[in-house]
């Protein structure tokens, strides 16, 4: 899936915008509460990332595409981030290879929270200074967006680290569900015919998720009985 900035999303910075920024960020970091530097670092396997390179990709994604294009003077926080950090932009330049990302033992796990909270302090910055374009409320858009899929990311990868290791260490504790009968699996029945299909604008979506079309949707006749 490829994301992209859908046209001109948005047309002014808000402060909905501005909490939902706040809220997003303060979400991935509440997830690495738990984890100690050690914990961060690794990298179980090729396909998976470290939790210190999750929180330091989303903040490279705010500092790259808005305020190093967008803030007037803006100087970068570290110029190796740009290829450290970068995972698949191919436009803005390097990258560090995907499989080695556990090797980067430096930066240290403080040094990318630091990061994280100059990114913070300068944007909100910028967003208070009343100079969002509609181009830049889309990228932020996006960049949320973006941010919530590495907190998926990051609690996949750390169960999957934590899944090789015979402590069987805990993200975090859950209470266990509640005792009781799951309610069967029913087939649900519907009438086919000619369908929208897609996302209708003018809300977020990634290019994926569009263009809005019809689609003749077939039904099948089948036996009336439980899912399996």
């Amino acid at each position: 899936m490829r994301a992209s900035v859908p046209g001109e999303y948005g047309s002014a910075v808000t402060s909905e915008l501005v909490e939902r920024y706040r809220a997003v960020r303060a979400a991935s970091r509440a997830l690495c509460e738990a984890l100690s530097p050690e914990d961060a670092q690794a990298q179980s396997m090729p396909e998976a990332s470290p939790a210190k390179w999750h929180l330091a990709h989303t903040s490279w994604f705010f500092e790259t595409l808005v305020l190093a294009e967008h803030m007037g003077g803006y100087r970068d926080f570290d110029p190796s981030f740009r290829v450290l950090f970068n995972s698949y932009y191919n436009s803005v330049g390097e990258q560090h290879p995907r499989s080695e990302r556990g090797l980067l033992t430096r930066p240290a796990w403080s040094r990318v929270l630091e990061y994280r909270e100059c990114v913070d302090a300068r944007l909100s910055e910028f967003l208070e200074s009343g100079d969002g374009s509609p181009r830049v409320v889309s990228l932020i858009e996006l960049g949320l967006q973006h941010e919530q899929q590495h907190q998926e990311l990051l609690i996949a990868d750390v169960k999957h680290l934590f899944s090789c290791n015979p402590l069987r260490p805990t993200l975090r504790q859950v209470p266990a569900p509640p005792e009781g009968e799951a309610a069967p699996l029913e087939w649900l029945g519907f009438e086919e015919g000619i369908r929208q299909v897609g996302h209708e604008p003018p809300d977020f979506s990634f290019d994926n998720e569009g263009p809005r079309h019809r689609a003749y949707l077939q039904a099948f006749e089948i036996a009336s009985r439980p899912v399996t």
